[in-house]
């Protein structure tokens, strides 16, 4: 796989590994980057550990974006993620209209009850081998 240790130049999305919501929205944000942009890593990797600040691993329970040095968490992960993918999809960044407090509460509510509703993995996704440069461990 990718880089170990080394924070890539394209924007990473790092996410909950075992969790089958998270690993639906990577498969799809895969079908939609058509340029190519994102990396990703799980939650649960050393990269991860190696590259996010502290507050990462203790203010979300689902997802980081890391763009261009800075670290996005919650509803502004998912708003900044969707203005690259191709399609419809930057229609979502649309939201950022609402308040910040009223994303992030959907946001955790669904972050909260993520492995109730959709399931959860007892290992992180293994990326096929045509995916493989596009995860990082």
């Amino acid at each position: 796989m990718g880089s170990n240790n080394k924070v890539t130049d394209r924007p990473t999305i790092f996410f909950d590994g075992v969790c089958n919501l998270c690993n639906g929205a990577v498969n799809l944000i895969i079908k939609f980057d058509k340029k190519g942009n994102f990396r990703f890593a799980p939650l649960q990797s050393s990269f991860a550990h190696q590259n996010l600040s502290p507050d990462a691993f203790t203010k979300v329970d689902s997802i980081v974006l890391l763009k261009q040095g800075r670290e996005f968490y919650k509803s502004d992960a998912v708003i900044e993620i969707f203005k690259d993918l191709s399609g419809g999809w930057p229609l979502i960044a649309g939201v950022k209209f609402f308040p910040k407090f009223i994303r992030d509460s959907v946001y955790d509510f669904i972050a909260r009850h993520r492995y109730r509703f959709f399931g959860k993995k007892d290992q992180c996704l293994i990326p096929t081998p045509e995916l493989n440069s596009k995860f990082i461990v």
